[in-house]
């Protein structure tokens, strides 16, 4: 009889949350404006928190030394200008310059690649795989200029969306100067809304919700930072074209997790095929070592334990988000699927793992 009355619960609950669904869906136009407020508000907060995480460390170092926490921030900023200054003086110059001779060497890159594929296919053991009517330089060559056209329509409509890039500029460093400044009152600002009965297991998520994030991002882009310059290095020395550019891109690339390392090896490899197959293989062995650097001494180092989610979870949540929401839904995959996992946990602890013993025994 028990079971029949808890069969009968669920199966009610299941029917109200899809009623609720059926409803909220009939009159989303009242929910249209809050996710234009919510699409206008993500990215400056996403920036915001990214370097919030990136820069907190420093100021409580500098705030347990007696530093004043607002002249703390206020120093900080000043020296993340002189950086910016630096890199405008020192490195966008020459990033310019191979930003613009190779969208200017886009057909000549194009028709590298289409030579290469043809002595490729002259070869006799690779016309032996491919079939004597197989145009294998033809169907690749389109491939490859579909694929630059793509990417210049994405970074075309990229361009269009960061009309609103001023606005950002100018918000994202006020939003953070105040999460820095009010960061010891955060806590207790989103503890307030609790239950009482709730609030130390509330406090006790939140710590560990913040230390799993201040773990992911800061040790996400300090092995970036790491394998990008490993591989500008590396491409200095075999001398591939266009390589402070290959290396940024690999940089932003790389940060997402696992996935980012083929996706950052793409382009590069592109790029040496059009000069020739000899310099594929060595692109191939810089690509490899960085990688082996990176992933057998400075993650293990750098990590730890803390990024406790598998392979195939990652490449399913990156799939997923990038499909519903984009590349903001790719940079925002990992650590939304690591604070939900958090918060599911406690509440499974708090509310159902009594009752799901019981069941058992």
């Amino acid at each position: 009889m028990s079971l029949q009355k808890g069969f009968f619960r669920v199966c009610l609950g299941i029917i109200a949350l899809l009623l609720i669904v059926y409803l909220t869906a009939k009159i989303s136009f009242i929910f249209r404006p809050l996710l234009t407020i919510f699409n206008i508000l993500i990215v400056p907060f996403m920036l915001a928190g990214f370097c919030y995480y990136l820069l907190r460390p420093i100021v409580n170092v500098m705030v347990e030394r007696r530093v004043n926490k607002v002249f703390a921030i206020l120093l900080i900023y000043l020296f993340v200008a002189a950086i910016i200054s630096l890199f405008g003086i020192v490195v966008w110059p020459q990033l310019k310059t191979q930003v613009e001779n190779f969208v200017k060497g886009a057909p000549e890159l194009i028709e590298g690649f289409k030579n290469q594929l043809n002595r490729l296919q002259d070869n006799r053991m690779l016309s032996a795989f491919a079939g004597e009517d197989a145009d294998l330089s033809t169907k690749l060559s389109d491939y490859l200029n579909k694929g630059i056209t793509a990417a210049s329509d994405y970074v075309a409509n990229v361009v269009a969306i960061v009309t609103n890039f001023l606005i950002i500029i100018a918000t994202v460093p006020i939003i953070l100067y105040y999460m820095l400044k009010e960061s010891d009152h955060i806590p207790s600002s989103i503890l307030a809304v609790v239950p009482r009965r709730y609030r130390k297991d509330g406090q006790e998520v939140l710590k560990e919700i913040d230390s799993a994030l201040s773990g992911f991002i800061v040790g996400r882009v300090i092995i970036t930072c790491l394998l990008a310059v490993m591989l500008y290095i590396g491409f200095l020395i075999i001398g591939l074209p266009y390589s402070l550019l290959l290396a940024i891109v690999a940089f932003f690339l790389n940060i997402i997790p696992y996935i980012g390392q083929f996706l950052g090896a793409i382009p590069t490899i592109i790029v040496a095929f059009t000069v020739s197959p000899t310099m594929v293989f060595w692109v191939v062995v810089v690509t490899i070592i960085a990688q082996q650097i990176e992933g057998n001494v400075l993650s293990p180092s750098i990590y730890g334990r803390r990024l406790d989610i598998h392979p195939l979870t990652t490449i399913i949540l990156l799939l997923v988000a990038g499909e519903v929401a984009g590349f903001i839904g790719i940079i925002l995959a990992i650590p939304g699927y690591m604070v939900i996992k958090i918060i599911i946990v406690r509440i499974y602890q708090l509310f159902l793992a009594e009752k799901v013993e019981e069941l058992v025994d």
